[in-house]
């Protein structure tokens, strides 16, 4: 269940919500070495300014691919090269793209708590495999399965809090 929410962290940190933030590149993959390598493999990306993001490239051959890279990656961005450094401006946001950022993060959150809910199945799969076996009587499965179902409705808050956040933070002008 930890892992759904790290999972659905890392969704989060990739919408852009308005100010420049480094993570929001990391899904970017660029065409280079004879495959597609991750863009954290070929450059460091920072965010010296609220609205800015700066990619420095450590081959100056790829600085071309990475801008590409950057350009068809669907996010809306538009980088611009100077020499081995990318420099990314980050556009206000739109209330339509605010719109569509909200429902993106909503499809990530559904995808998180399908993933606790799978969980919580194999949870209560494991305990009713031990009571046929005789392992554990009917009343600890009972116990056992109260404890994942609190556990999962603890995970789903989780998740609908981090939702909420992230709306909103999109959702700030």
């Amino acid at each position: 269940m930890e892992g759904a929410m790290e999972s659905l962290r890392r969704d989060f940190a990739g919408l852009r919500s308005g100010r420049a933030n480094a993570a929001l590149l990391e899904p970017v993959r660029v065409e280079a070495y004879g495959g597609e390598v991750p863009l954290t493999q070929v450059a460091t990306i920072a965010a010296p300014e609220a609205r800015m993001l700066t990619v420095q490239v450590w081959d100056r051959s790829l600085a071309g691919l990475v801008e590409k890279a950057i350009r068809d990656s669907g996010l809306g961005l538009n980088p611009a090269g100077e020499g081995q450094t990318i420099r990314v401006p980050i556009p206000q946001l739109t209330e339509e793209r605010r719109n569509e950022l909200a429902k993106a993060a909503g499809r990530y959150s559904e995808g998180a708590k399908i993933a606790v809910r799978g969980v919580r199945r194999d949870g209560m799969d494991k305990t009713k495999g031990f009571e046929k076996k005789g392992e554990i009587s009917e009343d600890d499965v009972k116990t056992w399965s109260d404890v994942i179902q609190k556990l999962t409705d603890q995970y789903v808050k989780k998740i609908d809090e981090a939702l909420s956040e992230k709306e909103r933070e999109i959702k700030q002008v």
